[in-house]
């Protein structure tokens, strides 16, 4: 079980941003979710280094995934990993900043994965932008 301490650590240093999809909470209709980023079904622990900010839609597409198929070369990659994974080496922000673009293995696996790119946050982005608080700082 995760104790009130440590959820606060967790929104602190994700600095209440979707560790995934780089949503802000503050700017979110639904809750955000404390994340297994190995979840406790394959092995996972409680501890702070495997937990991570997730909004409910990250959270829902992961849900027990560490890996997926890269779109460009057919093969397994991990899914990102918040806490040993730098998101600029892996996304990078369209032109218009609304979408994430996956630039490496790891990248484009999660960005179909955990559908970083949906309907929703996609017109949210739109929005965010257009009012000066959107991307967030990293």
């Amino acid at each position: 079980m995760i104790d009130a301490a440590l959820k606060r650590l967790v929104y602190q240093r994700a600095e209440a941003v979707c560790e995934y999809c780089r949503s802000q909470a503050a700017f979110s209709p639904d809750p955000f979710a404390i994340e297994h980023i190995i979840p406790r079904a394959r092995g996972g622990t409680d501890e702070g280094g495997n937990l991570a900010l997730s909004c409910q839609g990250c959270n829902n597409h992961k849900y027990t995934g560490t890996d997926a198929l890269d779109p460009l070369t057919g093969k397994f990659a991990p899914l990102y990993h918040p806490r040993r994974d730098d998101w600029k080496t892996h996304f990078a922000w369209s032109d218009d900043l609304t979408r994430i673009i996956g630039l490496t293995p790891t990248g484009r696996a999660t960005v179909e994965k955990l559908q970083l790119n949906r309907e929703g946050v996609i017109n949210l982005r739109q929005v965010m932008v257009m009012a000066g608080k959107h991307p967030p700082a990293y």
